[in-house]
């Protein structure tokens, strides 16, 4: 055995002596002011000069940014919902589609609320689950987007034997939420969501 790596009198230090950030009544100063071996390392801590406490710039901060969201990106979001009675998803079903999704700007100045507005294309005129894939888009983009962002998600006009009444359901807040505290179909909006990125 190497005599260097086998040290049977290692030197023990005492916890005073190793440099800490902890106030320490036991620390003694020295003749110039300082308490351990880094003092040289670190400048003096004012006020004037905390690094941390400088004021961000506009790329330093994000929270400020509003990113623009588009079209596409709100396609991209419920396009990969998965259809509840097929293996497939609502974009490669047709059911939702680019041109029936708008971003209606804010109504008032005082207003920074926008709305998105999806309109579906059920696969059958007189399918069942209708509101149940309205809901699943609904609460797909309520959780993905920004609170800036109000969500309309109906069926379009002519496509849905009882479009009147499945966007009756689909825009009354009270039916939603009663809605989203039902077991069963929590379950199913799950599996639906399960697929989205």
């Amino acid at each position: 055995m190497d005599p260097d790596k086998d040290n049977a009198n290692p030197t023990i230090l005492n916890p005073s002596d190793l440099p800490s950030r902890r106030a320490n009544a036991s620390l003694k100063k020295r003749d110039d002011g300082g308490t351990g071996l880094f003092d040289h390392l670190i400048p003096a801590y004012t006020y004037l000069n905390d690094p941390f406490d400088a004021p961000a710039s506009a790329s330093d901060s994000d929270d400020d940014v509003v990113e623009d969201i588009d079209e596409q990106e709100i396609y991209d979001l419920i396009s990969t919902i998965s259809d509840p009675e097929h293996p497939l998803s609502l974009g490669s079903l047709a059911v939702v589609n680019l041109p029936d999704i708008r971003i209606l700007p804010p109504t008032t100045l005082k207003s920074p609320i926008s709305t998105v507005v999806v309109e579906i294309t059920p696969t059958i005129t007189h399918c069942s689950l209708a509101t149940v894939i309205g809901l699943g888009v609904r609460v797909r983009l309520e959780q993905a987007l920004p609170p800036r962002f109000r969500v309309d998600v109906r069926i379009k006009k002519g496509t849905h034997s009882t479009d009147e009444a499945v966007n009756k359901q689909l825009g009354d807040k009270e039916r939603v939420a009663a809605a989203l505290e039902n077991g069963t179909l929590m379950g199913v909006l799950r599996k639906m969501l399960a697929t989205c990125e």
